[in-house]
């Protein structure tokens, strides 16, 4: 990990440190990506939970508390895997997508839901697995999320590996082409602010671009996705 992205995140342990001593509220990218909200911790690392009690129960002085919170989230961020470039909090193990729900989840290994996202946006024909090339539906089944694109024309893009051996199979058996460039990513980069009404992809998932950097930052290449009806 770069030096300087190892201090930004000492800098980001500063403010946590003073949010959990009362001083200021947890604002930061990096903590609301987290899922840090006032008090709440339970989506910290283990080290900084053991930093953020230790500092409640025996009054460590303020600049104590300050160097103890970076050293702790620099080392954790040194430990943690690198994702996109940021460090993995917390740990994502799997992505889910529910079409008729219009529901993108973030879940842990157990299963438990990290982060919910509401309001995706589909293809122009959300109903029904993607087929063929041009269908413009969404697909339905288990793949991985294998890289990202940071060149995106829709902000960020994570790609989704569709199709696979048995959607080439069936697109073939039908005289097709099963199409592909499936992404979950942001907005179009051609409409400034804010995000375009109802389903318009053509067959992607969109979510808005501070979402997407969400996502961005808490999903390794890899890992795997799972799209139902």
């Amino acid at each position: 990990m770069p030096l300087g992205k190892a201090l930004s995140d000492c800098d980001t342990a500063t403010k946590l440190g003073k949010a959990m001593t009362g001083n200021v509220t947890p604002t930061t990218p990096a903590l609301s990506a987290m899922g840090v909200t006032g008090a709440s911790y339970e989506c910290l690392p283990g080290p900084l939970k053991v930093f953020v009690q230790l500092c409640r129960s025996s009054g460590i002085r303020y600049q104590a508390t300050m160097r103890i919170g970076a050293i702790l989230l620099a080392l954790t961020a040194f430990s943690g895997g690198a994702v996109h470039g940021q460090p993995a909090f917390p740990e994502v193990a799997e992505v889910r997508v529910e079409k008729a729900a219009r529901r993108l989840l973030l879940l842990d290994a157990q299963g438990y839901p990290v982060k919910i996202y509401d309001a995706i946006q589909l293809g122009d024909e959300p109903v029904g697995p993607k087929r063929f090339e041009g269908d413009e539906r969404t697909p339905e089944g288990r793949y991985l999320l294998d890289y990202g694109n940071a060149s995106s024309a829709f902000h960020l893009s994570l790609h989704i590996s569709y199709p696979d051996s048995r959607d080439r199979a069936y697109a073939e058996s039908q005289g097709k082409s099963a199409g592909g460039a499936i992404f979950i990513h942001g907005q179009p980069n051609s409409l400034g602010t804010g995000r375009m009404e109802g389903d318009w992809t053509d067959g992607c998932i969109a979510l808005s671009n501070e979402e997407i950097e969400e996502v961005w930052q808490l999903v390794p290449d890899g890992t795997p996705v799972e799209l139902v009806p």
